[in-house]
């Protein structure tokens, strides 16, 4: 099962780091939980195949808090090479990853 959706990047900003993730968007965070019932990881992460442009790479969507939905982060390798900013809009696909 595939999502594609578009989304806002931001930055989450600690001490000795920044993260830039995006929200996944309600239906889309729906269709994921749905097909990854049984297979949550540590804090509740769900493990995903993730496609940007020409990018693609293994990962985890996580639980947050405040948004009460989930949030994907996004490499600086693949922000580098997809030239992707904070506050840009960008397109993504996603893909319940259970072999992982």
């Amino acid at each position: 099962m595939q999502i594609t959706s578009r989304a806002k990047v931001w930055i989450f900003t600690s001490d000795k780091t920044a993260w830039h993730f995006v929200t996944l968007s309600k239906a889309s965070e729906e269709k994921l939980v749905k097909s990854s019932k049984k297979q949550r990881r540590g804090w509740g992460s769900i493990p995903v195949l993730v496609e940007i442009g020409k990018s693609s790479w293994k990962t985890s969507v996580f639980p947050n808090k405040s948004s009460g939905g989930f949030i994907l982060p996004i490499k600086a390798k693949v922000r580098k090479v997809e030239e992707i900013e904070n506050g840009d809009m960008i397109s993504f696909t996603i893909e319940f990853d259970a072999f992982r």
